[in-house]
């Protein structure tokens, strides 16, 4: 198979695969409409509100995830906000400490800055 025509092949494909995506989230947004049509309606027949809707959400996910802990599963409770624990005097981007190094802080300890020089005074 030579270069070009292995090119064109793989060009046809990506089109054929992008027209079959399209299809699919036409097909899923057709389906869904009704749905959610006649979740609105029974929402408003029942005079249900969108505050009612999340209570009973999260305290189905809250039992869901009480039925896993029965099983043995261990299951992550919901993290709140962790507040900034370093800040860039430059640019004033700030960063928990947590997870991969921002930019700057790489480039700050490749110059042989101390990252408790960024460290946020309380």
């Amino acid at each position: 198979m030579t270069k070009t025509n292995y090119a064109v092949q793989r060009r046809k494909l990506e089109k054929e695969i992008e027209r079959l995506r399209k299809q699919a989230a036409a097909l899923e947004k057709k389906q869904r409409a009704p749905i959610i049509s006649e979740i609105v309606r029974n929402m408003r027949e029942y005079d249900i509100t969108l505050e009612e809707l999340e209570t009973a959400l999260n305290r189905r996910t809250r039992t869901a995830g009480k039925r896993a802990a029965k099983k043995g599963a261990t299951v992550s409770a919901p993290r709140g906000t962790v507040p900034p624990k370093y800040r860039d005097p430059v640019s004033g981007a700030t960063w928990t400490g947590r997870g991969r190094a921002p930019r700057w802080v790489v480039e700050a300890e490749a110059q042989g800055k101390s990252r408790e020089e960024f460290l946020i005074q309380n």
